[in-house]
């Protein structure tokens, strides 16, 4: 395929900056964690690529936060091993550094992929890294990482694979908001169901996002991150943000509440939740349900007209 964007011109002088310190966080805290490596692949594992994607790539970036409405920085790591993507082992330091790092204003999200993984997704002409190709912007690679000429995908194999995602992902989301408003119902006097209803209503949310974006993408992140989830899903389909208000302190304290819950619900003694708390994430993760619900559905038509069905 044709050479990627190298240049970040579109871009002021601030954002520039950041993801310059964004790049050089990723590239040292790599180069600490296999410096002491023994095995090969190790030893000898490189960062091929880091590629700016979304938003910032596209110049349709929102700069709001004022208001809870800031674009996040979403970065593409493309590495040399498959071992090297686990998030836990190689880039949660990275990630730690970049979110206290005071000259970085942004919220930054990194997925992690071999070169082998983005090509043969972009044999298949999954959305999600065709998007990538076409429109990202490399910050940073080595020679003889190119990335592979897209194929399309078929219309008729764009519809099969969104809706079986659609028909696998719905009933799951509906799930989860069952098994929370049970543990909501039996938690008044209760902090342990009201903490299981925190956790269930955070696996609902994340699967709604997961749903929207295989619809919509073909691809969802290794991520149990329901910010990280909701930035992607927001920034290819903007209606979503209707279901989280955060204009106020409250809307985006309620939001971050239950994005904790997914650790802090079941191992942390002192996290505790409310009923009014609940009851208002109940309502938010519904009408996430049933916008995903809706896009989706609408996408799903357009793919089956498109294929003649």
């Amino acid at each position: 395929m044709s050479a990627m964007r190298t240049n970040l011109d579109h871009l002021p002088p601030t954002q520039q900056g950041e993801l310059e310190r964004v790049t050089r966080h990723l590239m040292a805290e790599f180069a600490t964690a296999i410096a002491r490596a023994t095995q090969p692949w190790k030893k000898n594992g490189k960062i091929l690529k880091i590629i700016l994607f979304g938003s910032y790539a596209r110049s349709d970036w929102v700069d709001d936060p004022d208001r809870g409405y800031q674009s996040d920085f979403d970065l593409l790591v493309i590495v040399s091993h498959p071992d090297l993507t686990d998030i836990a082992d190689y880039w949660y330091i990275a990630e730690d550094l970049i979110q206290r790092d005071s000259a970085i204003d942004r919220p930054v999200n990194i997925i992690v992929h071999t070169l082998n993984e983005v090509n043969q997704a972009l044999s298949r002409g999954e959305y999600f890294w065709v998007d990538i190709a076409r429109d990202g912007i490399v910050l940073y690679e080595l020679p003889g990482s190119t990335l592979a000429t897209p194929k399309p995908l078929t219309p008729a194999d764009a519809y099969e694979m969104a809706a079986s995602y659609f028909n696998e992902w719905l009933p799951s989301i509906d799930r989860a908001l069952s098994t929370a408003n049970d543990q909501l119902a039996k938690g008044s006097d209760d902090l342990g169901w009201r903490k299981d209803a925190a956790f269930s209503l955070h696996q609902a949310t994340e699967r709604a996002f997961i749903c929207f974006l295989l619809v919509r993408t073909l691809y969802f992140p290794r991520s149990h991150n329901i910010k990280f989830l909701r930035s992607l899903a927001e920034d290819s389909e903007p209606r979503l943000v209707a279901a989280w208000p955060r204009a106020t302190r409250l809307e985006r304290r309620r939001f971050e509440l239950l994005k904790r819950a997914y650790v802090e619900a079941r191992y942390s003694a002192n996290f505790t939740i409310g009923t009014e708390d609940l009851e208002m994430l109940t309502r938010s993760v519904r009408d996430l349900r049933n916008l995903v619900a809706g896009v989706s559905q609408q996408r799903i038509d357009e793919l089956r007209t498109a294929a003649g069905l």
